[in-house]
């Protein structure tokens, strides 16, 4: 039964527990025989440098086996040209854990044009070409070539969001599941300490690891789908073809009663799934099927996206060749006494000793932040964090958060008293969840606020405010900042919280994301309208006005979303324009695996509905290098070097009346002064100097910080690229403080939006011609 599970911290440790903890999980055979090892049980391959940090998922899993009693060590981003890399700590008792690290490998590598990174932050020196591209085939590869009979376990989140049959955006084909590519022995996906100590044990009782097929939370691959369960076609919960009249198996309650008297009468429904969840599964189209099925690749998206929830999904198979590839049910979210029991373990909380006085990037942003709480129920259909971690958020209790800024304080180099978030995937879901135990175990919405906020939410966010409040309190804390992403439409559920957040925990600017303002592409993001962006930003204006604070919101936007025109970027450019912002960074699309916007980008149609072969949604999708470039100058409208291409294509568009220097144009004609820049400084290049406007993923953090540059292409200060040297916001013409967007630090501030003319209401999502 999926309710009754072992406590994490329940299970009896292994022999080897009497060996202690470790300073550092060793690294090399001399490490080993400091500890007086002879062997480790469990080897981690990661494509990340060793930080022991609870950021970093090969710490979190290696502490977590090390308290379960094993001896655990590291391989941190190895050569992966040869086997005797993978050979450093000899031949482990029980598996091989591979990850390619806390970023999937591709995107760590490749920018959403496709183009090399040459940057890394999650190695020494911010020094790319550290990890191979797919680097969990790689590590899978030359670990079997070292040690053959040795089990592999996958992990993290390349593995975790490629454990089905995936596009993959980076050779624009269908791939296989990793797991089947990699040869690998068992799959873990999501957060995966229940699942992996439940692997370790067993393994350690001389278990064969072909005998664990039923573990929620993992994927294997079977000779034979199993015969006592009931098999249920994908086409039956969501046919790809004529729409049929059918009861909806994934109504959540009843229809409410219209007056007060009958609604308090009637208690709400909940309806359970159609089907026995704990005994059957559901087969989905199998690989060879979706190679060459752009709809049907839609349909099978859709399926696992309904097959979610933790508690009442079912099971998935899917034919790869002659084998079936069985994924589990999702993993059972950890408790609070679980998450505290994770996050209470010795972490030494800086890089291994082996990295010297090197800097890494991303610790050095992280170092001094917390995380509070796991997964995310707002299921932005760009974003893959809910397919990874779940939509049921998993708390940590407020003791055990103050715990860890003690030590904190204790045992990072240079604290200053300044910690750095307090947050998670959202920094404002903690001790938000679903009111209804009942209805949350049979829930299938892949969001809790959209289209719109769901009932049953609990949207109080007095927990927060607390532990921002008992945080502030304590001795030795300056200051605590809230760098997490803040989902608006939840704050402005609770104006106390808003008004919390902007009086104390705000460093002069507050990164939101409305992502884009059309209503059209907006509904295919799964993101609230402007309207909600506008009501919380009164409350911002309104409580940093009576804090006496000047304080300014960073809104980001992404570029070429699956169903987003050319039109609907023209009328966002016209909307930055009225409201002078100007974006230094932009983001385009970035097709990551398993997210719903990516099945969007290959299918060309809609699956967030029924997917069906004749009179479906189909969608207008950029794509190719020129059609993704005009959709990103359009959010850099204001940059002379994206001119001419804005004038040709507003020119195809008909609308060259936006062309011009008369007051709502877009771009000023041709011979303007600023285009007689030269190209040397429309670069910033040569003797002006560096200024380039990088394209970041939104999980990789932002490193570099180029000098702001007037005209003339000479810097104008010492700060980051929006601020003016002296640590504040750097201003427009108009006196009002630039944006930024793409990166997960924020480069600058934007002002509040004033009046203005009304934005024109241009066209929504329109279907591509066929």
């Amino acid at each position: 039964m999926r309710n009754s599970v072992t406590p994490i911290n329940e299970y009896q440790p292994y022999w080897a527990e009497c060996y202690g903890t470790a300073p550092f999980l060793p690294t090399s055979r001399e490490e080993m025989d400091q500890l007086g090892w002879d062997s480790c049980d469990i080897i981690i391959v990661t494509g990340d440098a060793y930080v022991d940090h609870p950021s970093f998922g090969m710490a979190v899993i290696g502490r977590v086996l090390e308290a379960q009693g094993f001896r655990v060590g590291i391989i941190a981003q190895p050569d992966w040209q040869d086997k005797s890399a993978f050979m450093a700590l000899g031949q482990p008792n029980l598996f091989f854990g591979v990850t390619a690290g806390n970023m999937d490998s591709m995107i760590n590598r490749y920018t959403a044009d496709r183009k090399p990174r040459h940057d890394d932050a999650y190695t020494p020196g911010n020094e790319g070409g550290k990890r191979p591209d797919r680097a969990v085939l790689l590590y899978s590869q030359r670990c079997r070539e070292a040690y053959k009979e040795t089990p592999i376990v996958l992990g993290g989140i390349e593995a975790s969001l490629r454990r089905l049959a995936h596009y993959d955006y980076w050779s624009d084909k269908v791939r296989r599941s990793v797991l089947c590519d990699a040869k690998a022995d068992i799959l873990l996906f999501g957060n995966a300490e229940r699942a992996l100590i439940d692997v370790a044990h067993r393994l350690s009782r001389g278990e064969s690891v072909s005998t664990m097929t039923r573990i929620p939370g993992t994927a294997v691959m079977l000779k034979s789908a199993p015969e006592e369960m009931t098999e249920i076609d994908s086409s039956r919960i969501d046919k790809p073809g004529k729409a049929m009249a059918m009861p909806n198996p994934y109504a959540t309650e009843s229809a409410c009663a219209t007056s007060k008297e009958e609604k308090a009468a009637k208690p709400v429904m909940v309806h359970p799934s159609r089907h026995d969840a704990e005994n059957s599964y559901v087969r989905i189209p199998s690989f060879e099927k979706l190679v060459n099925d752009r709809i049907l690749y839609a349909h099978a998206s859709r399926v696992m996206h309904l097959e979610t929830n933790p508690y009442s999904a079912r099971a998935l198979i899917q034919k790869h060749g002659e084998r079936e590839l069985w994924v589990n049910t999702p993993p059972i979210p950890l408790t609070t006494e679980e998450m505290d029991y994770v996050f209470g373990l010795p972490f030494a909380r800086v890089p291994h000793p082996r990295y010297g006085d090197a800097k890494i990037p991303a610790y050095e942003m992280i170092k001094t932040s917390v995380n509070i709480m796991r997964g995310c129920f707002g299921g932005c259909s760009f974003c893959s964090i809910t397919e990874h971690e779940g939509r049921i958020i998993q708390n940590r209790s407020q003791e055990s958060i103050l715990s860890e800024i003690k030590e904190i304080k204790e045992k990072v180099p240079g604290f200053t008293g300044v910690i750095s978030d307090l947050g998670g995937p959202t920094a404002n879901m903690y001790r938000l969840g679903c009111s209804d135990p009942r209805a949350e175990k049979n829930c299938r919405r892949p969001s809790c606020v959209f289209p719109k906020i769901c009932e049953k939410l609990n949207t109080n966010h007095e927990h927060t405010i607390d532990l921002y409040r008992e945080v502030r309190g304590m001795q030795g804390v300056k200051k605590v900042v809230i760098a997490s992403g803040v989902r608006y439409d939840l704050a402005i559920e609770s104006p106390e919280y808003v008004k919390e957040l902007v009086t104390h925990h705000v460093g002069g600017y507050l990164k939101i994301a409305p992502e884009h303002t059309e209503k059209g592409t907006l509904d295919l993001m799964m993101k609230p309208g402007m309207g909600t962006y506008h009501r919380f930003k009164e409350l911002f204006e309104k409580y940093s006005k009576e804090a006496g604070k000047k304080q300014y919101l960073i809104p980001y936007f992404i570029a070429a979303h699956p169903g987003c025109t050319d039109e609907d970027m023209m009328n966002l450019a016209l909307w930055l324009k009225e409201n002078d912002f100007r974006c230094d960074q932009v983001q385009n699309f970035y097709p990551s695996p398993m997210c719903n916007a990516t099945a969007m980008y290959h299918a060309e149609t809609n699956p967030l509905k029924r997917v069906k072969y004749k009179k479906r949604e189909d969608l207008f999708v950029a794509k190719g290098e020129r059609q993704r470039r005009l959709h990103k100058a359009f959010l850099r409208y204001h940059d002379p070097a994206n001119w001419p291409l804005l004038r040709e294509a507003l020119t195809d568009m008909g609308k060259r009346h936006l062309i011009g220097d008369r007051p709502g144009c877009l771009v000023p004609r041709e011979g303007s002064e600023e285009e007689m820049m030269t190209q040397a400084q429309r670069r910033g290049s040569s003797r002006h100097g560096a200024k380039r406007f990088a394209t970041k993923h939104p999980n990789q953090p932002d490193i570099r910080k180029p000098q702001q540059r007037s005209k003339n292409g000479k810097p104008s200060g010492n700060g980051s690229a929006n601020t003016n040297g002296k640590g504040k916001p750097a201003m427009n013409k108009g006196g009002k403080p630039k944006t930024s967007n793409g990166g997960n630090k924020p480069m600058g501030g934007s002002k509040p939006m004033g009046g203005g003319k009304k934005r024109p209401s241009g066209s929504r999502n329109r279907p591509a011609a066929r």
